[in-house]
């Protein structure tokens, strides 16, 4: 039986990376995306091509429980049962000090980066858990290396809320172990994606390139290959664990 794997956010940048990587390895996909139909098809096509045995896409508000719960409903109906959750879905908003930033774009940063994926994890786990009736998955969390910086005059909005992922993905972990349901995360520092111009700084991947330990950005597909890693039963004895992918940063 092929594995079955949500991607959240996933038309472009390290989720549409991702995917590719997941349909090489002959995952069933369902691509999420909140914003463009297009480039969630383009990447659902692109799927089909390598060897996904299905590949199909569906919007959704992450930050809104109702949508979230259609979007399950949507893979239920279409796909078998779910084996692999990929929370990478998330916003970055223009760079800003704290003392600069309003209630309502801490919220949304909240709502969207850590209710979020805390709603589509609580979806799957009532979905893999043996508790359920499941038979086991696996939850990647996408985290970012700005946890250790906090992102100073950037998006400390962000970077709190990546720390919330940490601690989520850690207590989850131990939560649902016994219950045939691994919880990871990735920790990617500066990657060459358009989540930087969301930001303002659509160049930053390039600028920063210099002092980063490798002298380079990774690029979306050396994180995707840490996800895989993570969802295959080459890592079954992994849990709980948030794999750095920062080039040494």
């Amino acid at each position: 039986m092929h594995p079955v794997t949500l991607v959240t956010g996933a038309s472009q940048g390290i989720g549409a990376a991702t995917a590719r990587l997941l349909a090489q390895r002959g995952h069933a996909l369902l691509i999420h995306f909140a914003h463009r139909a297009d480039l969630a098809q383009a990447v659902a096509d692109d799927c089909l091509r390598l060897r996904a045995p299905k590949a199909i896409i569906a919007q959704a508000d992450l930050a809104n429980e109702a949508e979230v719960l259609a979007l399950f409903a949507r893979l239920d109906a279409s796909l078998p049962r779910l084996t692999g959750l990929v929370n990478n879905a998330g916003i970055v908003d223009q760079t800003a000090r704290l003392d600069e930033m309003s209630a309502e774009r801490l919220q949304r940063m909240l709502a969207v980066n850590v209710l979020g994926p805390m709603l589509c994890a609580r979806e799957a786990v009532k979905r893999m858990s043996r508790l359920h009736g499941g038979q086991g998955g696996v939850i990647v969390n996408v985290s970012s290396s700005a946890v250790r910086t906090g992102s100073p005059a950037l998006y400390v909005d962000y970077a709190a809320s990546k720390g919330a992922i940490d601690v989520f993905t850690g207590g989850l972990s131990k939560e649902v172990a016994g219950e045939g349901v691994r919880v990871v995360a990735v920790r990617p520092g500066i990657t060459d994606t358009g989540i930087h111009a969301t930001g303002g700084e659509p160049d930053r991947a390039s600028r920063m390139a210099p002092q980063l330990p490798m002298g380079r950005a990774a690029q979306p597909e050396e994180v995707g290959e840490a996800i895989a890693w993570l969802l295959s039963d080459a890592a079954s004895y992994t849990a709980g664990a948030i794999l750095d992918v920062t080039g040494g940063r």
